[in-house]
């Protein structure tokens, strides 16, 4: 069993976590988003209360490792900014097409806002896909994890 642990940085404390009040348009979707980087957290949290109020909060989740590999989920991991990575955070969050996925649990790199600004010349045709691609090769770019279903959900275990 290797733990690992999750960080979610917001701006109002909870205890059950609430798919339906999680933004739609995100990197992967709509969902319930960790880190691994506690800084990061924090900042997420900052962001948050200097938008919406509130504290600065960060919940601390446990979660097993190996169940990333579980064949009775639906996993996606992207090894870095991939062509195909760029594409599925592209129709993530595109408010003209109708994309829905159905994975249980998705970790790749987090789209900065520079990483926004390129989705944006990509999507109106300045760029094309493989110069898109390379441009996003030269961002240092954490990872993410995304919980999308009540079942990923279950394997998180709030520390704190």
């Amino acid at each position: 069993r290797i733990s690992m642990i999750l960080y979610h940085g917001t701006n109002i404390d909870f205890e059950c976590i609430d798919l339906s009040k999680s933004f739609p348009f995100k990197d992967f979707g709509q969902g319930f988003y960790l880190t691994e980087i506690r800084s990061q957290a924090e900042k997420m949290a900052k962001r948050k209360h200097e938008t919406l109020g509130g504290g600065l909060i960060v919940q601390e989740y446990d979660f097993e490792e190996n169940n990333l590999h579980n064949k009775d989920l639906k996993t996606l991991i992207f090894k870095g900014t991939t062509p195909e990575w760029a594409k599925f955070v592209f129709n993530n969050r595109s408010r003209e097409i109708d994309f829905q996925h159905d994975y249980d649990i998705i970790v790749g790199p987090i789209a900065d806002d520079g990483v926004a600004f390129l989705i944006n010349q990509y999507s109106s045709g300045a760029i094309t896909l493989p110069q898109f691609t390379r441009m996003l090769k030269f961002r240092k770019l954490s990872n993410q994890y995304f919980f999308g279903t009540e079942r990923s959900i279950s394997l998180l275990k709030r520390i704190k």
